[in-house]
């Protein structure tokens, strides 16, 4: 198994992405502490992967609190022992251009995607810096490449969270620790279906997603997890500060000059 003997939290783990990369990450031997803000709901995804043989711990907190993760980090390392992997995936995605966005969903998309994201990296380095090793993989979004349109701030975020993987692969390269974020396209995730369900014609504006990648459709979840699982194995040594793109090639498709 590609993470037998690792410890990985992972941000947003409920559902969706976050939970499929949870549970191959569990198939692939680590011990899996899954975080999101409903502990009920992460422990369902605890009970899934327990299903399969694997070991996880289920934690309810907002990853904006400071407090709420360090007391996270408390009860993993007492479970599990030093984390080695974290994946930063908890998002949210208020729609809206710049002046549509309330500053009440604005405040809150840069809570979780940013300083959540923060606080969680600060919490685990120095656990990581005593180990000399560690990996740490940040969900970024193609959105943060291409800037679609009407989701303004959540594609802010993403690109900051793009230029955070590359800073902090700088700054702890010499000291074993890796960083990196993956930018997925359109995938096929509870986030995209609650997306689709505001909008006046959802199964037009679905076609319309799997025609803008030139793939010809729109990604699976288990195709991004995949992603995660080699970036947190040994198998990536030599890979930091980078940007994966899984987009069924939307971004290159998005740099070409149009008619």
């Amino acid at each position: 198994m590609r993470l037998e003997g690792k410890v990985a939290l992972v941000t947003g783990a409920a559902r969706g992405i976050g939970r499929g990369i949870a549970m191959r990450f569990a198939t692939e031997g680590a011990k899996v502490g899954v975080i999101d803000l409903d502990e009920a709901a992460c422990q369902l995804v605890v009970d899934e992967i327990k299903e399969v043989g694997g070991q996880g711990l289920a934690l309810g907190i907002d990853i904006s609190h400071e407090d709420q993760v360090n007391h996270a980090m408390e009860r993993i390392q007492l479970q599990f022992g030093r984390v080695t992997v974290l994946v930063n995936n908890a998002a949210v995605m208020p729609s809206g251009t710049v002046h549509e966005t309330s500053m009440k969903a604005f405040d809150r998309c840069v809570a979780v995607n940013l300083r959540g994201t923060f606080l969680m990296s600060r919490a685990v380095i120095p656990g990581m810096l005593a180990a000399g090793k560690g990996s740490i993989i940040h969900m970024s979004s193609v959105t943060g490449i291409l800037g679609l349109p009407g989701i303004a701030a959540y594609s802010m975020t993403k690109a900051g969270l793009a230029g955070l993987a590359r800073a902090m692969s700088t700054d702890y390269a010499g000291k074993g620790i890796r960083v990196n974020s993956v930018s997925p396209g359109t995938i096929d995730s509870p986030m995209l279906h609650e997306f689709l369900e505001g909008q006046r014609e959802p199964d037009v504006r679905r076609q319309e997603f799997d025609d803008m990648h030139p793939i010809g459709r729109v990604g699976q979840i288990d195709e991004v997890a995949s992603v995660f699982v080699f970036l947190a194995s040994d198998e990536s040594s030599f890979v930091t500060g980078a940007n994966y793109t899984v987009d069924g090639g939307l971004s290159v498709k998005g740099e070409q000059p149009q008619d």
